[in-house]
C-alpha cells in the first residue's frame, strides 16, 4: 500500500467541488483501492470536524486515475487549521488501513482545537456576513479584507477590522465584473473585452497571464490570472468596470477569485496541462473551467462557444442562464436556442450579429476587425463574438461594440505573442504563443489563407508535456506542410527531461510525419532559431514563429528586421 500527499492546500473561493471555502488534499494512490482510502478517510475526518465543533457531513471527495482529491468545507478564518486536520485525518486513516488500531484522536484533537481557537477571527466573519446580508462585494485575503469594488471600495487590515453597525453601507458598492477562461484566446478576449468597454467610455481594468491594468496604466506585469490579481484590480479605485482573465491553475488551486461576477465567458475547452491536479482528460478539463459558472446568480448568464464540442457536451449540466456564440448561424445549438428566443451572438454574412428575445442586430463587419485578418483569422473572429456578447451583458450599447473592435489593433503593442502579423519585401511574419493542439489548428487555418510559397516554422516545448502531446503539437504543425520546421530548446523549461531531449522528440515526430530530415534544424534557443529565419527568409515566404520564451528578445529581432535596421 502507497499512499503520498502530493498537494495539502486552501481553496479560498467557489471551487471544483463546492460554492464553499475549505481545504484539500491531493494524493496519489497504489496498491489499494481508493474506495477502501475514502472510507477511512472520511471516518477519522468526520471524527476530528465534530471534536472541533464543525459540521462532520461538510466533507467531499473526488477519485481519478492514481489518486484522489479529499476535501473539507471549513470557515474562511481557520482554513490553516482545516489544512492540518485534514492531513492529521488522513495520516491516522493510513495507520488504520495498515492493520494497526484503530488510532485514538484524544491527543491530537486538544492540539487542532487550540489551532483553530489561536486561528479564528470573529470579526472577519461578522464583516463577511453582513456584506452578505447588504448585497455588498466581500474580498479577503491574509493581509487585507474589503468591501465594494473600484472606487466606493473600503479596505482594512485584517488585524483592523471594524464592527458591521459602524460602516456607512449605502456607499459601497460595486462596478460591471466579467470573467473569461477557456483553453486559448483567453487574453485576447479579455483585452477586446476593454476595448469595448473603453470605447463605451469606462476606465476598464482586466488581469491576464502579462500583466495586471487599469486604463492604459499596466500596474505590475506578470501572472495575474488568479485570485491575488483579481483582488487587486477590484480594490483599485479607478476601475471602472472590470474583466478577469481566469486560468485554469487558478481555479484548480485556489477557486475562483471572487464570489459574484455578472458574467462568465468560456472561449473553449482543449487538452492542455493535462494530468496537474487530477485534470487527465479534456472532460475533466471542461469541468474544471466550468468553476466559473459557480460566481454567477440566477440571471448572470453563462456565455458560452457553440462550436465547443466540450461547452456543448457540459451545458446539459448545469442550470445557469446561457447565452450562446459562435461561427456559424446555422449552428444547430444556436438555431435551437433562438427559436426560444435566447440570446446569441454569431457570424452571419460576414457580419457579426447580435440576437435576443428575436431581434437580431448587425454589429460590425469581420473585415474591418483588425485582429481577423480581413476575415481570414477566424478564431479571432470567434473571440471578438465572445467579447462583443460580454460586454452586451455587461450594458455596453452597440456603437460602442462595433467602435472597440474595430479599434482593437491586436498588434504586438496591444496583444503582444498573440497573433501579431508583420509583413515586409513580401515576407510574411506570424507571431503566436500557441502551445497545444487546438491552438496551432487555428493559426494554421489562418496562415493558409495567405497562400505563401513556403511555410518556414518555429517551434519547441516544455519538458512537462507528455510525448503523447508533443506529437499531436507536432502533428498539427506539420499541416503546414513546412519547408523548414526550425526546433528549439527552451532553457529552463526542461521540467524534468535533459537538455535536448524535447527538441530530439519533434524532430522524431517530425520526421514520422513526412518531414525530410534535412529539413528539420535544432536550435538551443527561441532567439537562435528566429535569427534563422529572419536569415533566410525570401519573398513568398512565411514565417510562423511559436515563440513560447524569450519572448521580448524575440520580438525585438522581428522588429528590428522589418525597420530594416538589423543585419542577418
Amino acid at each position: 500500500m502507497k499512499i503520498e500527499v502530493l498537494d495539502s492546500r486552501r481553496l479560498t473561493g467557489p471551487n471544483l467541488f463546492w460554492d464553499q471555502p475549505g481545504a484539500i488534499l491531493d494524493i496519489t494512490i497504489d496498491h489499494i483501492p481508493a474506495e477502501r482510502v475514502i472510507s477511512a478517510w472520511s471516518v477519522e475526518v468526520s471524527r476530528l470536524m465534530e471534536a472541533v465543533g464543525w459540521c462532520a457531513d461538510n466533507i467531499c471527495s473526488r477519485v481519478y486515475e492514481g489518486g484522489a482529491s479529499l476535501v473539507i468545507n471549513a470557515p474562511i478564518d481557520v482554513l490553516y487549521a482545516a489544512c492540518e486536520l485534514n492531513e492529521v485525518a488522513l495520516n491516522k486513516a493510513v495507520v488504520w488501513l495498515s492493520g494497526d488500531a484503530r488510532p485514538d484522536l484524544r491527543g491530537v484533537t486538544n492540539g487542532l482545537s487550540e489551532k483553530v481557537a489561536a486561528e479564528r477571527n470573529p470579526n472577519l466573519l461578522a464583516l463577511k456576513q453582513a456584506a452578505a446580508r447588504y448585497r455588498v462585494p466581500f474580498l479577503w485575503d491574509d493581509d487585507e479584507v474589503s468591501i465594494g469594488f473600484g472606487k466606493s471600495a473600503i479596505i482594512w487590515p485584517v488585524s483592523q477590522l471594524p464592527a458591521p453597525d459602524s460602516i456607512d453601507w449605502q456607499g459601497v458598492g460595486s462596478i460591471p465584473l466579467g470573467i473569461v477562461t477557456g483553453t486559448n484566446g483567453k487574453s485576447t478576449t479579455v483585452r477586446l473585452a476593454s476595448a469595448i468597454l473603453a470605447a463605451a467610455g469606462l476606465r476598464s481594468g482586466i488581469t491576464s497571464t502579462d500583466y495586471i491594468r487599469v486604463g492604459e496604466q499596466v500596474l505590475d506585469r506578470g501572472d495575474y490570472s488568479g485570485p491575488g490579481g483579481a483582488r487587486t484590480l477590484l480594490r483599485h479605485p479607478q476601475a471602472e468596470a472590470v474583466v478577469l482573465e481566469v486560468a485554469r491553475g487558478g481555479l484548480l488551486r485556489r477557486g475562483i477569485g471572487v464570489e459574484h461576477a455578472d458574467a462568465a465567458l468560456i472561449t473553449n475547452v482543449a487538452a492542455d496541462h493535462l494530468g496537474e491536479y487530477g485534470i487527465n482528460t479534456v472532460a475533466e478539463m471542461a469541468e474544471a473551467k466550468f468553476i466559473v459558472r459557480r460566481a454567477l446568480g440566477a440571471q448572470a448568464p453563462l456565455i458560452l462557444n457553440a462550436d465547443d464540442p466540450e461547452s456543448v457536451s457540459l451545458v446539459g449540466s448545469v442550470s445557469n442562464r446561457v447565452v450562446w456564440f459562435g461561427l456559424d448561424a446555422g449552428h444547430p445549438v444556436l438555431q435551437a436556442h433562438l427559436e426560444k428566443r435566447g440570446m446569441a451572438a454569431y457570424l452571419s454574412g460576414g457580419w457579426l450579429v447580435l440576437e435576443e428575445n428575436g431581434k437580431r442586430q448587425k454589429i460590425v463587419q469581420a473585415k474591418d476587425i483588425p485582429i481577423t485578418f480581413d476575415g481570414a483569422a477566424r478564431y479571432n473572429i470567434s473571440n471578438a463574438l465572445g467579447a462583443m456578447a460580454l460586454c452586451h451583458v455587461l450594458g455596453v450599447a452597440d456603437t460602442a461594440l462595433a467602435t472597440g473592435l474595430k479599434t482593437f489593433s491586436g498588434d504586438a503593442e496591444t496583444n503582444p505573442g498573440r497573433g501579431n502579423l508583420f509583413k515586409k519585401n513580401g515576407i510574411w511574419i506570424f507571431l503566436d504563443f500557441a502551445h497545444n493542439e487546438h491552438g496551432i489548428k487555428a493559426i494554421s487555418d489562418t496562415v493558409k489563407a495567405f497562400h505563401a510559397s513556403r511555410y518556414i516554422v518555429l517551434m519547441g516545448q516544455a519538458g512537462d508535456r507528455s510525448d503523447k502531446d508533443i506529437g499531436a503539437l507536432v502533428t498539427a504543425v506539420c499541416g503546414l506542410n513546412p519547408r523548414h520546421l526550425l526546433v528549439c530548446e527552451l532553457p529552463g523549461y526542461e521540467r524534468g527531461r535533459r537538455t535536448g531531449k524535447v527538441p530530439e522528440l519533434i524532430r522524431e515526430f517530425a520526421i514520422d510525419e513526412g518531414v525530410p530530415e534535412e529539413f528539420v534544424t535544432l536550435f538551443p534557443s527561441p532567439v537562435e532559431g528566429v535569427k534563422k529565419a529572419l536569415a533566410d527568409a525570401r519573398q513568398g515566404d512565411c514565417l510562423v514563429l511559436l515563440a513560447l520564451t524569450q519572448r521580448e528578445e524575440v520580438l525585438a529581432l522581428v522588429q528590428t528586421f522589418v525597420a530594416d535596421s538589423y543585419g542577418f
